[in-house]
């Protein structure tokens, strides 16, 4: 069990029935294989940030609910807190309107040696704007070339990119909704608004299906995540990162021969 590339040539499916993975292995040895690779994730990474020559940029987009924060708080549990930088993208502030709208991304976009993780992204720019109408039609269609010259800049410079959208079904979303409500634990997380998103819900998949598509390519990849079960999510995401990881050919930098022959008495 394990994650594909979105296929640039096959049909983009979205449906309910898609949010969940048929014959899933029990919630055990989920978990037993999510902790193996969030071990990996973690062993990686500190070669990974000694190595140098790449940054990692994982994006989670997905509808109200659909488990961003969740899938940051066990995926990436291990992590050095020194060399991850996560952004939570909310509404645009006055000063970031007044640029374009990928000034505020790139500058969270991670060093080299860093991890960064994009709770949303710009990918906002193209799926809420489309849908309120907030920005003409000719504004949000120009996007999807704008975003696929960014992402290659950033592929151009040593930064590995790695998108998932957290498919949730809409029965799953009400009831996720409905704990918000009535778990004092969750309260907080409530907002009214949401359930005004949910009523455009065809919208909102058509313009998560356009976006995907059109900035789907080999070195910024979309991931479709079956997201219903969260155990699942959690270790397709894991998994994932630590595969892409792993296929970076990692090195500990040598030390240069000066420094070695140095000893401490």
């Amino acid at each position: 069990m394990r994650l594909k590339r979105v296929s640039p040539r096959a049909p983009l499916r979205l449906d309910d029935r898609d949010a969940r993975v048929k014959d899933a292995p029990g919630d055990e040895k989920l978990k037993e294989n999510t902790e193996t690779q969030v071990e990996r994730i973690a062993d990686l990474q500190r070669t990974f940030y000694a190595d140098g020559r790449f940054a990692l940029l994982v994006v989670l987009q997905g509808r109200d609910a659909s488990g961003k924060d969740g899938t940051i708080r066990n995926v990436f549990t291990g992590v050095n807190p020194q060399g991850i930088q996560v952004t939570s993208f909310k509404v645009p502030t006055e000063e970031e309107l007044r640029h374009d709208f990928l000034w505020r991304i790139h500058q969270r976009v991670p060093a080299r040696g860093m991890f960064g993780i994009f709770n949303r992204s710009h990918y906002e720019d193209v799926v809420v704007t489309r849908v309120n109408g907030i920005v003409p039609k000719a504004v949000w269609k120009s996007r999807y070339e704008q975003i696929n010259e960014f992402e290659t800049t950033l592929s151009d410079s040593g930064v590995r990119i790695l998108k998932f959208f957290l498919h949730i079904s809409r029965t799953e979303q009400k009831e996720r909704l409905q704990k918000r409500l009535t778990n004092p634990e969750k309260n907080w997380k409530f907002n009214p608004g949401d359930l005004a998103e949910r009523k455009k819900w065809s919208a909102y998949t058509t313009a998560y299906r356009d976006a995907i598509r059109r900035c789907n390519t080999r070195w910024a990849p979309w991931y479709v995540v079956p997201a219903d079960d969260k155990k699942v999510r959690n270790y397709l995401i894991a998994l994932t990162v630590a595969d892409t990881l792993d296929s970076l050919k990692l090195r500990w930098p040598k030390a240069d021969r000066d420094v070695i022959a140095h000893w401490i008495d």
